[in-house]
């Protein structure tokens, strides 16, 4: 088929002059701001026609800005479609104020805490964090889920116990794709597309592989897992840009996919690039 239109369910933009975003000190190469001007250049040869902001780590106590200064560059954006933004789940009860406010936004579609940086492997299943993520149902906010293989296990638990909340897994869930190993992720990968609220992004493999040296055929095992487990109605395209310029450019990333899933039927890539990220996150 020829190259179908393209949701991008994973999309960065960042300005260090607005925000503070401490984690930038270590990556000086992404240390600078990424607006949508860029984006569209990166972009260019692929037909992007939405794309979903997913909040970029700032400073917490500047997450609401965040979302506010991102639906503003939506009035000159319109392929800006929506907007996961970032709020405190682990405060239980009391992050309905916080969802409360997110909704009043009509661009945020769901929410992302991001969890790979907690050494805890079940930090997501402290008592406060489940009822925090059960909230998300009262609000159809979706939860993005951006952790390390060795987490996947507890977040199948958290999606068992919070059937009513729509679960997207960022970045497969980040194999060791370097030293290509599958190690438990395999398992645990499978255990969490049990769970049928459950998604997985088509994003973020090539930051997990050597950045300067991978080819397409060190990623082959891991669509095909992703694909297996999840089948075709819980896939979902997305880039992780800019992050993933450490790695790829855009054009490869797309070309890299588009190469793996020319076997599968036009409406399942449909499925893949457009339509499920389309029903997901209500764009």
């Amino acid at each position: 088929m020829s190259a179908p239109a393209i949701v991008d369910t994973h999309v960065h933009l960042w300005d260090p002059a607005q925000f503070r975003y401490a984690w930038l000190d270590g990556w000086p190469g992404l240390n600078r701001a990424f607006l949508p001007p860029d984006f569209a250049a990166a972009s260019a040869t692929a037909n992007v026609n939405k794309f979903i902001f997913v909040e970029c780590g700032c400073e917490p106590a500047q997450s609401p800005g965040e979302v506010d200064w991102i639906s503003g560059l939506a009035k000159a954006e319109p392929r800006l479609k929506g907007i996961v933004a970032h709020t405190p789940l682990e405060k239980g009860k009391t992050v309905r104020a916080n969802l409360e406010k997110l909704a009043s936004r009509p661009l945020v579609k769901g929410v992302r805490r991001n969890l790979q940086g907690e050494r805890d492997l079940e930090f997501c299943l402290l008592p406060d964090f489940v009822t925090g993520v059960g909230l998300l149902a009262k609000f159809s906010f979706t939860f993005d889920v951006c952790v390390r293989h060795e987490q996947l296990r507890s977040v199948a638990e958290l999606a068992r116990r919070v059937p009513q909340v729509a679960f997207v897994l960022d970045h497969f869930g980040k194999p060791d794709v370097r030293s290509k190993q599958a190690g438990s992720w395999a398992a645990d990968l499978k255990a969490l597309a049990a769970q049928p609220n459950v998604a997985c992004k088509i994003s973020g493999l090539t930051t997990e592989a050597d950045w300067g040296r991978w080819q397409p055929g060190d990623l082959k095992f891991y669509f095909g897992w992703a694909l297996e487990c999840f089948g075709f109605d819980r896939i979902l395209f997305g880039s992780d840009w800019p992050v993933a310029t450490l790695a790829t450019s855009y054009e490869r990333w797309v070309q890299t996919i588009q190469d793996f899933f020319s076997f599968a039927r036009d409406v399942d890539q449909i499925k893949l690039f457009r339509t499920n990220a389309e029903r997901i996150y209500r764009v």
